[in-house]
């Protein structure tokens, strides 16, 4: 059995192949665990854990397996050299994972750092309902690959509010379709539905508007279903495949 790692950098950008100047697949953000396929010189090909995800990323020293305490609620959180906030030296996206080992005023402790332990809910935290709060990334960067408060995909939008939530969820847009069951119809459509095309997806906020990670505006954006839809089809030729109920 491969022994597990656990990623500390705010976020790790995983490569479709070993060269890591081809396109980005997919991040790891903090906390991330994964094993390692194939070493190299340079690269390591590794498995990510939570979504059994593959591909290469550059070699770094990573820490053997760390069971998390605690993660990230907010859209971002900085964290501190000291418990003080004159010492920032980063930020950690939402959903990162930490061990906590200390507490001390408002701050806790995560390996040599802190952060504030408002920013910090229960590893077994679970919202009511997963989707709630997928507006915060609202205006936030379209990147391809990306998973963070810097840049994310309309699949990695939905995703990382299921791994939140202590739920699977494949990372593509093509294995998603398949995960869920519940066949929606448009006319049945309630929030919280989610719609896939070939290549993309997005969520239902209302019984009009839709948000996704959208790559034509090059952001997140909230926009009216039904014109979506049409806007799609006219522009990507594509129509909607299926509406699914979580």
């Amino acid at each position: 059995m491969n022994k597990l790692y656990t990623n500390n950098f705010p976020q790790i950008n995983l490569y479709s192949d070993k060269k890591c100047k081809s396109k980005i697949v997919s991040q790891m953000i903090y906390g991330d665990s994964f094993s390692i396929i194939k070493r190299s010189i340079n690269i390591y090909k590794i498995k990510i854990k939570e979504d059994g995800y593959t591909g290469f990323i550059k070699r770094r020293e990573f820490p053997y397996y760390i069971k998390p305490t605690h993660k990230v609620f907010n859209l971002s959180a900085n964290f501190y050299s000291q418990p003080n906030i004159r010492n920032q030296i980063g930020k950690l996206t939402f959903g990162s994972k930490i061990k906590v080992t200390k507490k001390f005023r408002e701050f806790s402790k995560f390996g040599k750092s802190w952060i504030k332990s408002k920013d910090l809910k229960n590893i077994k935290f679970k919202e009511k309902n997963l989707l709630s709060r997928i507006q915060m990334f609202k205006n936030i960067k379209y990147k391809w690959g990306g998973k963070t408060f810097k840049g994310i995909d309309c699949s990695g939008l939905v995703q990382i509010f299921f791994n939140f939530n202590n739920k699977f969820l494949p990372r593509d847009t093509k294995d998603q379709i398949k995960y869920f069951k519940n066949n929606v119809k448009l006319n049945k459509i309630k929030k919280y539905d989610i719609i896939f095309w070939k290549g993309h997806v997005a969520v239902v906020i209302s019984k009009k508007k839709l948000i996704h990670a959208y790559g034509p505006l090059k952001k997140t954006v909230i926009m009216d279903i039904l014109k979506t839809i049409n806007k799609i089809k006219k522009t990507a030729k594509l129509d909607v495949l299926n509406i699914k109920r979580p």
